[in-house]
C-alpha cells in the first residue's frame, strides 16, 4: 500500500497572470500579482513636510520708552545757544547796573539810548542797537522771561545768526513803524515838538517778533494757543491806551514774526 505524506497538504499556487506554464500552455487569466502578494510593500504618498520653524530673535525686545522731559533745554547754554546765552548775560549785567546805579545816571542813559525821532534822525544805527541793551521794567518784566524762553527755543531750531536776524527785524522795523508816523505828525502840526523826544527803549519789539516767528515752527496744538494768548494780551494793552505807540509797535512786531514763517521754515529745513 502506497504511503502518502503525513505533512499538511499545500495548495498549489495559482499561476501568475500572463506567465506561461512549464509545459508551454498559456496561463489562465487570474488575479493581479499585487493582489496575491499582500506582503509586498507598496509605494505610499509622501507625507506633507512641516515647514522648518523660524528661529526666534535671541535679542530681547526693547520696551517702549517715553521721552524723558529735559527742562534744562529751555534755558540757553554757551554751546547750544551761544547768541541767546551771550545776549542774556549782557542784559543781566545792564539790569543789575540799572538797579544799583544812581537813578539820575540810569535815566540819562535811557534818554541817550532812546529810539525817538530826534535820535533816529541823528544816529539811527547807534540808538537802534543801544536801545536793545536794556529791559524796560528790569528782570522782573514779563518780557525778560519771554526773551530767555523764546529766543532759546528759536535758536535751537534755526541757529543763532538767524534768530538774531528775526529779533533785530522785529526790533528795528517795529520801531521805525511807530516813530516815523510820529515824526510826520509833528511835521504837519498834529503833534507837538516834544513828541520828537519820547522815551523808547527795550527788547519788547524783538521778543514779540520772535514769538510770532517761533509759533510758525511749533505744532498746531501749541502754535495757535501761543498766538492767541500773545495777541490777546497785546490788544488788551492797546485798549488800555497807556502807551498806544508802543502797544501798536508790539502788534506790528508780532505780525512781522508771523510774516517770517516761510523764511524760518526754510531755515529750519536747512539746519
Amino acid at each position: 500500500m502506497e504511503r502518502t505524506a503525513t505533512g499538511p497538504a499545500t495548495a498549489a499556487s495559482p499561476p501568475l497572470t500572463g506567465a506561461p506554464f512549464p509545459d508551454g500552455t498559456a496561463a489562465v487569466p487570474g488575479p493581479a500579482i499585487a493582489d496575491l502578494l499582500d506582503g509586498m510593500p507598496r509605494q505610499r504618498h509622501a507625507a506633507p513636510v512641516a515647514p522648518a520653524p523660524v528661529p526666534l530673535d535671541p535679542r530681547p525686545t526693547a520696551p517702549l520708552r517715553l521721552p524723558i522731559p529735559r527742562p534744562w533745554r529751555l534755558l540757553p547754554t554757551p554751546t547750544a545757544t551761544p547768541f541767546t546765552f551771550a545776549y542774556t548775560a549782557l542784559l543781566a549785567v545792564t539790569s543789575v547796573f540799572a538797579t544799583l546805579a544812581d537813578p539820575v545816571l540810569v535815566n540819562a542813559l535811557y534818554q541817550a539810548c532812546s529810539t525817538d525821532v530826534a535820535h533816529l534822525v541823528r544816529t539811527p544805527a547807534v540808538v537802534l542797537l543801544a536801545s536793545a541793551l536794556w529791559i524796560a521794567g528790569g528782570v522782573l518784566s514779563p518780557y525778560a522771561l519771554a526773551f530767555v524762553l523764546v529766543l532759546t527755543a528759536l535758536e535751537r531750531r534755526i541757529g543763532g545768526a538767524r534768530a538774531a536776524c528775526v529779533f533785530l527785524a522785529g526790533h528795528v522795523l517795529a520801531t521805525l513803524a511807530t516813530e516815523i508816523p510820529v515824526g510826520l505828525a509833528v511835521l504837519v502840526g498834529h503833534l507837538p515838538a516834544t513828541s520828537l523826544h519820547r522815551l523808547d527803549y527795550g527788547i519788547s519789539f524783538g521778543v514779540a517778533a520772535s514769538i510770532g516767528s517761533l509759533s510758525g515752527l511749533l505744532r498746531p496744538w501749541l502754535r495757535w494757543p501761543l498766538l492767541v494768548l500773545t495777541a490777546g494780551e497785546l490788544v488788551s494793552d492797546l485798549l488800555a491806551f497807556e502807551d498806544p505807540m508802543t502797544n501798536w509797535g508790539h502788534l506790528i512786531a508780532l505780525t512781522i514774526g508771523v510774516a517770517s514763517w516761510p523764511v524760518v521754515r526754510r531755515w529750519r529745513k536747512a539746519s
